[in-house]
């Protein structure tokens, strides 16, 4: 079998023959083993205008009564089931820090979010992402204590530095020092730690540590998952002398998840979290066959921001029409917020080092905050925007902006996301229009915590009845949003994209279904103003038809000599579906 070679000759290429051959054997009897414990649920990848995965916490929202987890999948069941298909659960397991990410355990789920059973159910109703944290292990874990211990086994499962070892080459995404003093039963050593001193990073240069990583994806697809995030992969293989991101052995090894995954649960997709320029991101893409069905579009956020912070689309534009995928069987993970700042460094070579740091300084007027990483040459660049989103598109000259405006400019940006060719990824507190989380940075002294705050559900459901309310007017513009979408295959991840230049403030695609048949003209001001926009239908080869229909308020635009004349208010967004 042509997979099986293709296993071998990564193992071959990462650990040399010998050791290939014995690892290629436990692989396969892994491999044998688990497809008769997994249940199938597809034989293939497939995408549709109604994937919609929401991005949550385990408990982003709680009452005293339910574990976390059962209260998320009770509120998720009333509240979204009609327009969201997958929960993305961030990580469950049990944890030390950076709320969630530093795992002290990959297999168990942490006692205080509620069990497997819980999550089980939760997969009843919804499609499930699980995290992978590959990059690093907790400081707390048994596998570190081993290590500290000096059992055998665990003695190679980290990477040791020498204390006067260059490093200088290695890229650093954070300021944090990236080797760590630790006290062992051998006496003082230094590990490396890429993201924090809590973050102790794993030696893939030993295969028996990703034999353990292999066997802890396939219990996530034994417990429900259908789509696998692969944390950090670009930082998981470490080559002394270069700068340890990227490198070839990262790629090998997710080529070596998608060929187990392929064998094992065909169904399940690889969506890898790169957070760097857009060239680096979309390499995981791999041939369009053998690496991840899907990236995160990482560029994505800053320039929606910059759009609307300048009032001008045209940089977007520009940067999404150069979108491309590499097959049908891959697609974009498009999203705007996350439990994660706004990432920068991917705008970069897209805007100007003063464009970005224009947006660093507003977001500091919004009462946001923003991380720094350290650079080759001394000095710092913006790495992160620390801001919840809707308050990130405000204007911080205008403090007493109507909740109206600020949920209409809040739903065009989203809009944008949610028409362009991909998957859309929505962040809890996006869909529920949430607001920077002020208090919280000062109960945890960490800047991300701004956009990570839990709600008590009694309090939420009462906001979202609140007609008028700003969290009403978010969700129910939102769920038009996603309703309409799931609902035209012109929106079907599959589907052409075609940017229209029309204004220099307005971002505007045509998408058009797979099989040609339908069309949407999807327009989004990005200015607070008022806009007439006059087209020919024929430069879009849409031809003999009557008029256009705005899927979102029902309302008709006439089409006079083949010409389309729109007239867009502030903020506005149009979905305009031809009508023959």
């Amino acid at each position: 079998m042509k997979n099986k070679d293709d296993l071998f000759n990564h193992l071959k290429y990462l650990y040399g023959e010998d050791a290939a051959m014995g690892f290629h054997h436990v692989i396969n009897k892994v491999i044998s083993k688990q497809k008769n414990l997994i249940h199938p649920r597809g034989t293939e990848i497939t995408f549709s205008q109604k994937d919609t995965i929401l991005i949550t916490y385990p408990d982003s929202v709680g009452n005293s009564d339910k574990s976390p987890l059962k209260t998320l999948g009770t509120f998720l069941s009333k509240w979204v089931s009609e327009v969201i298909s997958t929960i993305h659960i961030l990580p469950f397991f049990p944890f030390s820090s950076d709320d969630g990410f530093s795992v002290i355990d990959y297999k168990q789920v942490k006692p205080e979010y509620g069990s497997w059973e819980d999550i089980r159910i939760l997969g009843k109703k919804f499609q499930l992402m699980f995290d992978a944290v590959l990059n690093h292990i907790s400081a707390s874990s048994y596998w570190f204590k081993g290590f500290l211990e000096g059992e055998r086994k665990y003695r190679d499962y980290f990477i040791t530095i020498e204390d006067d070892e260059d490093l200088s080459n290695v890229f650093r995404p954070r300021e944090l020092p990236l080797k760590t003093s630790v006290e062992t039963s051998t006496g003082k050593e230094f590990v490396w730690t890429t993201f924090s001193p809590d973050h102790i990073d794993l030696n893939y240069h030993n295969p028996q540590l990703l034999l353990e990583m292999i066997n802890t994806l396939l219990l996530y697809v034994l417990k429900g998952a259908d789509y696998i995030r692969l944390d950090a992969v670009a930082y998981i293989w470490k080559e002394k002398g270069t700068n340890c991101i990227h490198l070839p052995q990262a790629h090998s090894i997710v080529q070596i998840f998608r060929i187990i995954l392929n064998e094992v649960a065909p169904w399940v997709k690889i969506i890898t979290e790169t957070n760097v320029p857009h060239e680096d991101n979309i390499s995981y893409f791999g041939n369009g066959e053998n690496e991840a069905q899907l990236v995160y579009n990482f560029s994505l956020p800053p320039l929606v921001l910059h759009a609307f912070h300048t009032g001008n689309a045209e940089t977007l534009s520009q940067w999404a029409n150069s979108l491309v995928t590499f097959s049908k069987r891959t697609t974009f993970f498009n999203f705007l917020a996350s439990h994660d700042g706004i990432g920068v460094m991917p705008a970069r070579g897209i805007l100007k080092k003063e464009e970005v740091e224009a947006m660093a300084n507003r977001v500091l007027l919004l009462k946001g905050s923003v991380s720094y990483k350290n650079n080759a040459d001394g000095t710092k660049s913006p790495y992160e925007l620390n801001i919840n989103y809707l308050d990130a598109l405000c204007d911080p000259e205008k403090p007493d902006e109507s909740e109206t405006i600020i949920a209409k400019r809040f739903l065009a940006s989203q809009a944008i996301m949610l028409a362009l060719k991909g998957i859309p990824g929505i962040y809890f507190h996006s869909l529920f229009g949430s607001r920077n989380w002020i208090d919280g940075m000062d109960i945890t002294g960490r800047a991300r915590t701004i956009n990570r705050e839990k709600l008590q559900v009694d309090s939420l459901e009462d906001e979202l009845n609140n007609i008028g309310s700003l969290r009403n007017l978010v969700f129910l513009g939102y769920k038009n949003l996603l309703t309409n979408r799931k609902s035209n295959p012109a929106f079907h991840p599959n589907g052409e994209q075609k940017v229209i230049n029309l204004h220099k403030s307005v971002f505007s695609i045509l998408r058009t279904s797979p099989d040609g048949k339908t069309s949407v003209i999807c327009i989004h001001n990005v200015l607070n103003k008022s806009l007439k926009l006059n087209f020919p239908l024929s430069d879009l080869g849409i031809n003999k038809i009557d008029k256009l229909k705005d899927l979102l308020s029902d309302k008709n635009f006439v089409v006079e000599n083949k010409t389309a004349i729109i007239r867009i208010e502030p903020y506005s967004v149009l979905w305009l579906e031809a009508e023959y």
